[in-house]
């Protein structure tokens, strides 16, 4: 039975959804302000493959993941493109799902943007005023009476009293309390803006996901997930928010991707390690950066480094050097792999262990490849399809393990011309010239590999 770990509870647990067989699931988006960073690929792949494996499973997942396109960052940004919100954040969109295409990431069912749920977040910060949790303060904002939410904290396990303490109200601000809220900021001067009850502003970035989610999945939905920087305050002010409002539970499972660190340290563009998507796979092949995504937990955090995309690298050759040498057959091979592959799923989408056990499937099929045994072409099709599951090995072999030509680097054409001059100098037998060719290209990373029908090439790292 599949088990999940609830940020809410702290524990792992038998996961059931709220209608049999349907699972409803709402992830935190991205504020479309910039290219997306390796941060974001990260939560894309982990929920992704969540995702990708619950449909595996049976089970019809309806997945839904927002966009936040209104907000101080977006309006600041534009400003000083001197380009209006609305060209800014079309573009970012566009360029976060050829990111997303790249990384064999599938696209939500539903992908809402804030600036077409206006209404939707209006009648609910109403809602939240009619039941005396919002008030609109004398400066134009609207906030949320933190204080009379007795659940306050409940996900992070804050202590009210502690974050009574620890808060600071600005001078601009017309709070009651100093931990309230905005649901509503007033516009200032040329700012983007809807009309409102309470004057022109825009919404609070934490009501969005409220309404959205309430839109798109109802009050009560079975799956929350997002990043590590979302449980407080954004998660934790959601909940405030929904059961308020709707008076039920907001969500049963709460799931949240763990950090990137760059070489043991935080990303952060003040340290000079901040790495976007694009920046990433101008480097290397988007297969590989999905792999090293996945091959940690996905609740844990994950290091970013050169060897770590090379071990990926190496990783997926192996399984491509197998895949290229054999047919996939259509019958099932009898073996245990797909067994223990769905079981370390089912431990909360435990992927390292699930990725073991495709290392073990792959021995077999080279030992199946070296016995001329033909199970191989049944192990083939089953190592593609759970590594499917995965987002993995679903390229043509030949063409990952020879990559694409990039800057710097010899071209396919290239190296062609120079196996056709090293096959002349074995016709006229001058081994020292096919040696040297052999070894300048291996010394560029280029591994060739000879047999009866002649003579195949790959990229190594």
């Amino acid at each position: 039975m599949l088990q999940i770990y609830n940020t809410l509870s702290k524990d792992k647990v038998p996961f059931e959804p709220i209608d049999a067989g349907k699972i409803r699931m709402y992830v935190c988006g991205i504020t479309v302000y910039d290219f997306c960073h390796i941060g974001h690929a990260r939560v894309m792949v982990a929920f992704d493959v969540i995702t990708r494996y619950l449909r595996a499973r049976g089970w019809d997942v309806t997945y839904v993941r927002n966009i936040t396109d209104v907000d101080d960052k977006i309006i600041k940004r534009a400003a000083e493109n001197g380009e209006t919100p609305d060209a800014l954040t079309g573009r970012m969109i566009e360029a976060m799902h050829e990111d997303e295409t790249r990384l064999s990431v599938l696209r939500p069912d539903m992908e809402p943007r804030a600036t077409a749920h206006m209404d939707d977040i209006l009648a609910l910060v109403q809602t939240l005023i009619d039941k005396g949790f919002a008030y609109a303060a004398t400066n134009g904002d609207v906030y949320y009476r933190v204080e009379k939410f007795d659940g306050y904290g409940k996900l992070t396990r804050q202590n009210i009293d502690e974050l009574r303490s620890g808060s600071r109200v600005n001078v601009e601000e017309a709070k009651e309390s100093p931990l309230d809220f905005v649901l509503w900021k007033a516009a200032k001067p040329g700012e983007v803006s809807w009309e409102s009850p309470w004057g022109p502003g825009r919404p609070g970035w934490h009501i969005e996901c409220s309404a959205m989610s309430k839109c798109c999945l109802g009050d009560t939905f079975d799956i929350h997930g997002g990043g590590p920087d979302l449980p407080f305050p954004h998660h934790e002010n959601e909940i405030a928010q929904s059961e308020a409002a709707n008076g039920v539970q907001y969500v049963n499972t709460w799931m949240h991707a763990g950090p990137v660190r760059v070489n043991s340290e935080k990303m952060s563009k003040s340290l000079g390690n901040f790495f976007t998507i694009r920046d990433v796979l101008e480097k290397y092949d988007a297969e590989v950066v999905r792999y090293f995504l996945a091959s940690v937990h996905y609740r844990s955090y994950i290091d970013y480094s050169e060897d770590s995309l090379k071990e990926a690298r190496s990783a997926l050759e192996r399984f491509y050097q197998a895949l290229g040498s054999v047919e996939s057959a259509d019958a099932e091979p009898d073996n245990d792999f797909e067994t223990r592959f769905y079981a370390a799923m089912d431990d909360d989408f435990n992927t390292p262990r699930a990725l073991a056990v495709l290392f073990e499937l792959v021995s077999e099929l080279n030992r199946a490849l070296r016995e001329g045994s033909l199970e191989a072409g049944k192990l083939a099709a089953q190592l593609k399809r759970l590594g499917g599951i995965i987002g993995l090995l679903q390229q043509n072999p030949d063409a990952f393990l020879k990559g694409q030509d990039r800057a710097g680097e010899l071209s396919a054409e290239q190296i062609e011309a120079l196996i056709l001059q090293r096959k002349d100098a074995r016709s006229n037998r001058d081994f020292a010239l096919s040696d040297k060719i052999r070894d300048d290209l291996a010394a560029q990373g280029v591994i060739l590999k000879d047999d009866r029908s002649g003579t195949s090439w790959y990229r190594e790292g």
